[in-house]
């Protein structure tokens, strides 16, 4: 199981209570006990456990209590031998210390680790959006183009004698209309490309879905690719971050569109679908190109394992590490009677509504 999903399931006040719960009953335990058994030894286990909120301050935190638990003790304890209790207390300190420490440096490692994977999967995005730039430039165009052509009408009709008022205004609306469409394909962009730490928050699977399919649209009809949705009505709603779920319907699809080109113009086409049950949702890329080997379908999502003369071998890699993070499942077979099939499938936040 990944750090991501055991955080999402032990960061609760059930954690707080146990870890808690466990100090105090070694702190009793080590008060009314005789001091030749180093009980305090055990705080070492609350350490660990403080390990799985994947916060090195709170380690570091949790280490000075145990500490301050454990020399409390010594000397509330009426009983036993008083030098075997200072060299158990020591003990006791050296250990919880000492695991304190290694654990501290073990999560600042781990937190490097995912920083370099944000800034990996940043680059990976950045890279695709110099892929999608035409597609990025006609989307933008288009508002654009409305937004001068109503703007002329708009003139028009208002200086026409009488000035038609009515038309004019609904000129101007079509203004409006435009530019929030252009300020919408903007605001993706930008997404994508900013620099933020990995959210989780509920998303809505099929409007993720919808601005995938809006920044990828001037692709798709400029390689002349059909595209055709099997969506389920109503919301899909996951507990995740936006951009990299994104991120993976990008790298699917874009995979999808060139595997596709390599085949007739007849014969193109990709199909997104969606399936779901109570618990779960699956979203599934399918095009009809020339397919993977089986051999290259083993390893297409191991990190640097690339088909193309020009590819990174990062993309499917990531996708693979995002929907794993998020507690879900990701696969890639042999589509009939051509092509590739590579979906996805993510925990519900919720029983779907329809």
């Amino acid at each position: 199981m990944r750090r991501e999903r055991l955080e999402s399931m032990v960061d609760t006040p059930l954690l707080w209570l146990a870890m808690a719960g466990l100090a105090l009953f070694i702190f009793v335990a080590d008060t009314v006990t005789d001091l030749e058994i180093a009980v305090a030894v055990l705080h070492v286990a609350v350490v660990l456990i403080s390990v799985w909120t994947g916060r090195p301050r709170t380690v570091l935190i949790v280490g000075l209590v145990c500490s301050i638990l454990t020399v409390l003790s010594f000397f509330m304890t009426v009983r036993g031998d008083t030098e075997a209790g200072i060299a158990n207390s020591g003990l006791s300190l050296l250990a919880i210390g000492a695991t304190t420490y290694l654990a501290i440096r073990i999560e600042l490692a781990d937190l490097a680790v995912r920083r370099a994977e944000a800034d990996l999967a940043r680059i990976s995005r950045i890279t695709m959006l110099g892929e999608l730039t035409a597609s990025i430039a006609h989307e933008v165009s288009q508002p654009l183009a409305a937004i001068g052509a109503s703007s002329n009408a708009a003139l028009r009709w208002l200086s026409a004698s009488p000035p038609n008022q009515a038309e004019a205004q609904h000129a101007l609306k079509r203004i409006v209309e435009a530019a929030e469409r252009a300020g919408e394909v903007v605001e993706r962009v930008r997404r994508l490309v900013r620099r933020a730490p990995p959210s989780r928050e509920p998303v809505d699977m099929v409007d993720v879905i919808d601005e995938t399919l809006a920044l990828m649209r001037g692709k798709l009809r400029a390689n002349a690719i059909p595209l055709r949705t099997e969506l389920l009505q109503g919301p899909l709603p996951v507990m995740g971050d936006r951009v990299q779920l994104q991120q993976v319907l990008l790298n699917f699809i874009t995979n999808a569109i060139e595997a596709t080109v390599e085949t007739r113009q007849g014969d193109r086409e990709i199909t997104i679908n969606t399936s779901s049950d109570d618990r779960e949702v699956t979203i599934g890329v399918t095009d009809t190109g020339s397919g993977l080997s089986p051999q290259a379908m083993e390893h297409v999502f191991d990190p640097f394992f690339t088909t193309k003369e020009d590819g990174m071998g990062i993309g499917l890699a990531i996708s693979r590490s995002i929907i794993e993070a998020h507690g879900g499942s990701i696969e890639a077979k042999a589509a009939a009677p051509r092509g590739s099939v590579f979906r996805f499938t993510l925990p519900l936040a919720r029983g779907r509504k329809d």
